[in-house]
């Protein structure tokens, strides 16, 4: 009983201590913002239009300080907090963070694919002159020779949106196995010339590599790069080895098992190289968020030494 009842009270505890902190850490936000100026942004204007203020605009005077710029950064700091609570546990700011990220980039890239691809690629086809009128006053006004054939997509795209009813929405499925399939198609033969064709090209390298160099004399000499060779060497190995782990047609055992064995190593080396080449790019977009909260959001850094407003 004493054991259980201990429990609550050190979650208690522990809330009560992140809850002193989040006191703390609210008061010296407020001191930062109203006596040092943290989280401000500052502007100039130039032929009516306003840019982001540089050092030299601060020091001349023609920099402004932006209320909007500022909320923005705070907003964006404060979503960029939500995110990374979710390190502590998943909680409700977290959760409110990824629907907000989701919901505005669903919605971003719906209206930049309906502006570059639906009116200039299908209704600026179809309906060129009234396009021009409204949507996009540079277009041409004449219709091209097989315009007839935009009706296709267009009917398709109907029938997609059948999706949304509640009778009749098995019409969709039509379009959507056409999507599937065309997108299929053309992923594949892409695959097979980018990826495929040129891995087999990459391959067949000379084992040992003889360059012909001219000297001064104008003589021509063989010279034998012998890490050249090595490298050519390992890399027609490796590829042997991992494509024998593949054969499945015999079995491993023996000189084959052995084979099969370092293609293994070949493939765990190169899954191992994409995902750290993978977490460096994760890296590397967490270090440019921790820079905009030290050096945009708290000023406790200044890497370029070009601080505004101090």
């Amino acid at each position: 009983m004493a054991e259980t009842a201990s429990i609550p009270e050190s979650n208690r505890d522990f809330s009560k201590a992140w809850a002193v902190f989040g006191l703390v850490f609210a008061c010296w936000l407020l001191y930062q913002a109203i006596f040092v100026g943290a989280g401000s942004a500052y502007v100039t204007e130039l032929d009516g239009q306003y840019f982001n203020a540089t050092h030299n605009d601060y020091v001349t005077g023609s920099a402004v300080y932006s209320p909007v710029r500022s909320l923005g950064i705070w907003v964006s700091a404060f979503l960029t907090l939500c995110v990374f609570s979710f390190l502590y546990r998943d909680n409700p700011f977290y959760k409110f963070s990824e629907s907000i990220f989701v919901g505005i980039s669903a919605g971003y890239w719906m209206v930049i694919g309906f502006w570059t691809v639906v009116i200039p690629n299908l209704f600026g086809k179809i309906w060129p002159k009234w396009i021009q009128s409204w949507a996009m006053p540079g277009a041409p006004t004449v219709r091209d020779e097989n315009w007839w054939m935009y009706l296709i997509p267009l009917i398709l795209g109907g029938m997609l949106l059948w999706r949304l009813s509640p009778r009749g929405a098995w019409i969709a499925r039509w379009p959507l196995a056409f999507i599937i399939g065309s997108t299929a198609g053309i992923r594949l033969v892409g695959f097979i010339q980018a990826d495929f064709l040129s891995q087999i090209r990459s391959t067949i390298k000379p084992v040992i590599v003889v360059p012909e160099v001219s000297d001064a004399v104008g003589t021509v000499a063989s010279v034998s790069p012998f890490w050249q060779s090595v490298q050519n060497l390992l890399l027609v190995l490796s590829v042997l080895s991992a494509v024998v782990y593949f054969f499945f047609s015999i079995e491993h055992t023996g000189f084959v098992g052995h084979v099969s064995r370092v293609g293994i190593w070949v493939l765990m080396v190169t899954f191992g190289a994409a995902f750290g080449y993978t977490v460096m790019g994760r890296i590397a977009l967490l270090a440019i968020r921790f820079e905009f909260l030290f050096d945009d959001w708290l000023w406790l850094i200044d890497p370029t030494n070009n601080r505004l407003g101090v």
